[in-house]
């Protein structure tokens, strides 16, 4: 008797797991509504991470949300934007884990949405195709919510979390993290855990719960190639004076094949061959390329990975953006003095950032460019026939990836398995980053990420959505979480 009544008091008692999601689907068809408005009224405060008053509204309304649920929440103050953190205790609990989240989102141009203010939502459709649209609908406010309210709905079904609870989010993952290294030596005591599991990205078209076992790091650099001292006239000069952009667009295509392989030397370096457990891991994964081509109206991937998951077990060199001189109706017949391109390099657990990024640079210095650190000056122009500068944007984030082995990953994917009837999809990698190396290589524990949303969100673009069956829904996947 004494072993039932403490295993009730700690909300231990063993609840069927295959029962969990029914009762949790249940408690959300009830409150459905009441979850809807709590996300719309998170949505509804502007959080690009550049504008500090607002995400300090975000912050403090974060931190409410949290309290009303009986976490004990506070602010943690960084060097640049703050960290929220809650933590709910279970009696008798064997196991902490750490929720991961970010608040801040990317930055809207207004004049791109489908309405008039990216920050007020709006829901289109009917059925089970109806979507929320709103900067960070998606990436990553929805998460937040649906980890809420599966507290709420296990606190009305009179269970209790299986394991310690903390939960942090990040106000500045759109714009690197950069506070957040230094934040994790200052409150490591705090994020303590044996695993800390990310709730971010998109979860797999087939809309069966995800596990992902890590994530791609990224670097960014800027690439701008040098032409005359002040754009010169196309007409009076051209055939004479060399174009920039027409010397960048040639740099960057030597970077890569037609076939989509990157050709800087040793870029691939490490990576591969997989071994047969780990084909056999990547192969299971559901493949749904045809949908997922007509949804983003493509008509066929690249060829040296026509498969999206081997694709993403390598690093990528991306162009995010270019610019050189006008277009439009501010055109004009010049030959510009620049032209640069934004690059992301997507890296995997055996690609450094440090080293893809001296690779890139002895490729450009290959293809004869003098490289310089600085918008150069008369001399150096008149001294070097091809000058480029490439810079790196801001600290990179590693790779990371967690054995399949690992007992907490293997935990995850259990209670997943016993809640939905079937295994999750697993993933080897996932293809977006979020900054968690640094906390396994500070902390030492193991982590995973769950996507929850919809594959088809828009992430990082105008018009962000999120199919709201599918948010529904994830509140039961993280309640299996939860209760794992």
């Amino acid at each position: 008797m004494r072993l039932v009544t403490a295993l009730l008091l700690s909300g231990a008692l063993v609840f069927p797991q295959a029962d969990l999601r029914a009762t949790v689907s249940a408690w959300v068809d009830a409150h459905r509504l009441a979850v809807i408005d709590e996300l719309r009224g998170l949505l509804a405060i502007p959080n690009v991470a550049a504008d500090t008053p607002n995400i300090r509204r975000n912050a403090e309304h974060l931190r409410e949300m949290m309290a009303k649920r009986g976490l004990a929440a506070e602010i943690l103050e960084t060097t640049g934007n703050p960290l929220v953190y809650g933590t709910l205790n279970t009696p008798g609990a064997r196991r902490t884990i750490l929720f991961y989240c970010h608040y801040d989102g990317q930055p809207v141009d207004p004049t791109k949405w489908r309405q008039p203010d990216p920050f007020t939502p709006v829901i289109r459709g009917d059925g089970p195709d109806a979507r929320m649209f709103a900067r960070s609908a998606s990436d990553d406010k929805a998460p937040i919510v649906a980890l809420l309210a599966a507290l709420d709905a296990l606190r009305t079904a009179g269970l209790a979390p299986t394991s310690n609870v903390e939960i942090i989010l990040d106000g500045e993952e759109e714009a690197g993290s950069v506070s957040l290294v230094p934040a994790i030596a200052r409150y490591r005591d705090r994020l303590r855990a044996d695993l800390m599991i990310i709730l971010d990205g998109p979860g797999h078209s087939s809309g069966r719960p995800t596990v992902a076992f890590g994530a791609r790091g990224i670097a960014t650099v800027n690439l701008t190639v040098y032409g005359p001292k002040s754009g010169v006239h196309s007409g009076n000069y051209g055939n004479w004076i060399p174009n920039p952009a027409m010397r960048l667009a040639a740099l960057l295509a030597s970077m890569k094949g037609d076939d989509g392989r990157v050709l800087v030397t040793g870029y691939y370096d490490g990576v591969g061959p997989f071994s047969a457990e780990e084909r056999v891991m990547i192969d299971a994964v559901p493949d749904d390329s045809d949908r997922m081509l007509r949804t983003f109206g493509v008509a066929e991937p690249e060829k040296a990975f026509p498969k999206l998951q081997y694709a993403i077990q390598y690093p990528t060199l991306n162009i995010r953006g270019l610019a050189s001189s006008f277009v439009g109706a501010g055109a004009r017949t010049i030959i510009p003095d620049r032209a640069t391109a934004a690059l992301d390099l997507r890296l995997v657990k055996e690609t450094p950032p440090d080293d893809l990024v001296a690779k890139l640079r002895a490729h450009i210095e290959k293809q004869g460019y003098h490289l310089v650190d600085r918008d150069p000056d008369d001399e150096t122009h008149m001294k070097y026939s091809k000058l480029a500068r490439l810079e790196v944007d801001g600290p990179p984030t590693n790779a990371f990836r967690t054995p399949v082995s690992d007992p907490q990953a293997r935990a995850v994917v259990a209670s997943l398995t016993r809640t939905f009837g079937q295994p999750p999809v697993q993933l080897r990698t996932l293809g977006g980053t979020v900054p968690i190396a640094p906390f396994i290589e500070a902390l030492g524990f193991p982590a995973v990420t769950v996507p929850t949303v919809n594959f088809d969100n828009n992430q990082h673009e105008e018009n962000e959505n999120l199919r709201i069956a599918t948010f529904l829904d994830s509140i039961s996947v993280i309640a299996a979480l939860l209760r794992m």
